[in-house]
């Protein structure tokens, strides 16, 4: 066996020092009751800080661990070092969120099974006889679709199509799956099931699905422009290329699925803007998809991510371990001092943490500061903007991104930093300056 390299032998001195103080904070309530407090402040600190610096990674040097493992550790340190009780830390946990996101995973995945997508990317490829309308296609496509779809789980399935397609028609796959990623990120700007920042948002703030859509679908459409027009700017040499021929390969759809995943994706969309709770009509929805002699609930499972699952209900109680131990009113005092009720300001604030820690546990983060601002839904749909949008900055500021990368890889695809952060940088600081101006007119 390979000995560990030095960054290796840090990660593993960093995990046991924090395990070595949440047994002593344990232990600190019977060998030395009166600093107690003072010894589950410093746990709380350092396991909230560890936790984050290793989910901003991806990953413990040392350790093959990936992020839901590092949540579920972390969580299970707030509680074992006395930081939180077992019910405290079930409390914590945003079952709304969870459930809504387990609901959608359902939903699409049998749309998936049915061969919906690859139908939607027929469909594309066969009335796009030009690279620059394929490349419209394929943005208007993935935007609308994680718009309502959750774009995480969009992007699973829209980059192996669209990897297959471009190659098919000889055509350099980048700029079509960069396409792929960044009308995810913007596309899911639109609605509380976009993405799962916005479902936590959703749960936190209780703003109507049809208030939330209605105020930040133009931000989405603006944003589907620009991401249209700088790609097509930056790989003017690939989309300037003639006319598209290519023989499609025979489709796989199983009709009856087909029609009844629809039919269950119209209703479950229609029951969000009729005012039913979204994690209530995306459950409900999601279950009679199960009720089927076509497909085997095994196959349905296989689709759900449930690490993804698993990483926030782990996130949940060490967000709730560190503001249970360290927020006092002096703290929020000072960061009210940061004029975050200011658009511009609270756009920046999110965007630089949504980069720094990703946009989930950023949102998890300014969740305690939101409460004390006098205007409180506008605050939400500044974060659920600026988190989101903010992932298109680099290929790692989203998990969205990450997934089209990784699904490119194993295609022989390779989209470079740079390839990305070309495209990735302008476009957000443009939809974020729209975004903020619009919200600031409202």
């Amino acid at each position: 066996m390979k000995p560990p390299g030095l960054s290796a032998l840090l990660g593993l001195t960093v995990v046991g020092v924090l395990l070595l103080l949440a047994l002593v904070t344990a232990a600190m309530p019977w060998v030395m009751p009166s600093e107690g407090d003072v010894a589950q402040r410093a746990a709380a600190v350092g396991i909230f800080a560890v936790s984050y610096l290793a989910l901003a990674i991806g990953k413990v040097p040392g350790l093959s661990i990936d992020r839901a493992g590092i949540a579920l550790v972390g969580a299970c340190l707030m509680v074992a070092s006395g930081v939180m009780s077992l019910p405290d830390a079930y409390q914590a946990i945003d079952f709304n969120t969870i459930t809504l996101l387990l609901g959608m995973m359902i939903v699409v995945a049998n749309l998936r099974l049915s061969g919906f997508f690859a139908l939607a990317n027929a469909w594309v490829a066969r009335h796009a006889h030009h690279p620059l309308p394929l490349l419209s296609g394929i943005v208007v496509v993935t935007g609308l679709f994680s718009a309502f779809l959750v774009n995480d789980a969009i992007c699973l399935v829209m980059a192996p199509l669209v990897v297959e397609l471009t190659i098919a028609l000889d055509r350099n796959p980048v700029p079509y799956l960069l396409a792929v990623a960044m009308a995810s990120n913007v596309g899911s700007t639109a609605t509380i099931t976009g993405n799962p920042q916005n479902m936590m948002i959703g749960s936190f703030s209780q703003i109507p699905y049809a208030h939330f859509a209605a105020v930040l679908t133009p931000v989405t459409l603006v944003g589907l422009l620009l991401t249209i027009g700088l790609l097509a700017l930056l790989h003017w040499s690939e989309l300037r290329g003639g006319s598209l021929h290519a023989k499609l390969p025979r489709l796989r759809v199983n009709r009856v699925l087909l029609v009844r995943s629809v039919l269950a994706t119209i209703a479950v969309v229609g029951l969000f803007f009729a005012g039913q709770p979204p994690a209530k009509a995306a459950i409900v929805v999601g279950a009679l998809l199960l009720l089927t002699r076509r497909v085997k609930s095994a196959r349905v499972y296989a689709e759900i991510d449930w690490s993804l699952l698993l990483m926030f209900a782990g996130l949940f109680i060490i967000v709730a371990g560190a503001e249970h131990a360290l927020l006092t009113p002096q703290l929020i005092d000072r960061v009210a001092q940061l004029h975050l009720s200011t658009v511009p300001v609270l756009t920046g604030i999110t965007a630089v943490l949504s980069n720094l820690v990703s946009n989930v546990p950023a949102v998890l983060l300014l969740k305690p500061f939101v409460t004390a601002l006098p205007d409180h839904d506008r605050a939400w749909l500044v974060i659920a903007m600026a988190s989101t949008l903010a992932g298109n900055f680099t290929v790692l500021g989203s998990v969205a991104n990450l997934i089209v990368v990784e699904k490119a890889a194993r295609r022989g695809v390779v989209i470079s930093f740079w390839d990305y952060f070309r495209v990735g940088a302008p476009l957000t600081v443009l939809t974020l300056a729209c975004g903020t101006l619009w919200l600031m007119w409202r």
